[in-house]
């Protein structure tokens, strides 16, 4: 019996209870998460199972860890690989038909891929949209009646509002990607916000 009075075997217990109920939160958190940023939260409660277990895994392992049916686990999968998310691992003695998986662990790493993969490519996309639309009111303006000239006017003066906020977005994404590649961020222990 231990000091306070309770046995070595329920201290144990405990433990175990306080890592399941981290482990769940966890892949709660980073499920919601995922969801947040407009990806999927199976993706997130993939990648948390990754990076919370030790060992690599392979699909049947997290097919069984998180109750889904497999091919929403490899659907998911390969969208994780695709971002740089996780990595496929060879494992001694594994199976060679099963495709086992790492997290990746640099975070930076990850979140220079989404800025540089999707968020940059959604802007510059929404950006050639806004400018083909102001070349198409551009070119006909001339020949509307007054009062549809005028409402092509208000429509280039918001797509320009709008092309100047997207184009500083694509301004400070690429600021950001030079500067995680300019410094090393190995050493970053803390960032104080004030």
């Amino acid at each position: 019996m231990a000091v306070d009075g309770t046995t070595d075997n329920s201290k144990s217990e405990q433990l175990t209870n306080d890592l399941q109920i981290v482990h769940d939160s966890m892949l709660d958190g980073l499920g919601q998460l995922a969801d947040y940023f407009g990806f999927s939260s199976v993706m997130g409660q993939l990648f948390g199972t990754l990076l919370l277990s030790a060992e690599p895994l392979s699909l049947d392992d997290m097919t069984s860890r998180l109750g889904m049916s497999k091919a929403s686990v490899s659907t998911n999968m390969r969208s994780l690989e695709r971002m740089g998310m996780v990595r496929q691992v060879w494992v001694r003695g594994g199976s060679g038909r099963r495709k086992y998986y790492q997290a990746e662990t640099d975070f930076w790493q990850i979140f220079s891929n989404i800025l540089s993969g999707r968020e940059l490519r959604d802007v510059e996309r929404a950006l050639a949209v806004m400018e083909e639309n102001r070349q198409r009111i551009s070119g006909t303006i001339d020949d509307l009646p007054y009062d549809e000239q005028l409402l092509a006017r208000l429509y280039l003066d918001r797509i320009a509002q709008i092309q100047a906020l997207f184009r500083f977005a694509q301004l400070i994404i690429n600021s950001v990607l030079n500067q995680v590649k300019s410094i090393d961020v190995s050493n970053v222990s803390g960032v104080e916000l004030q």
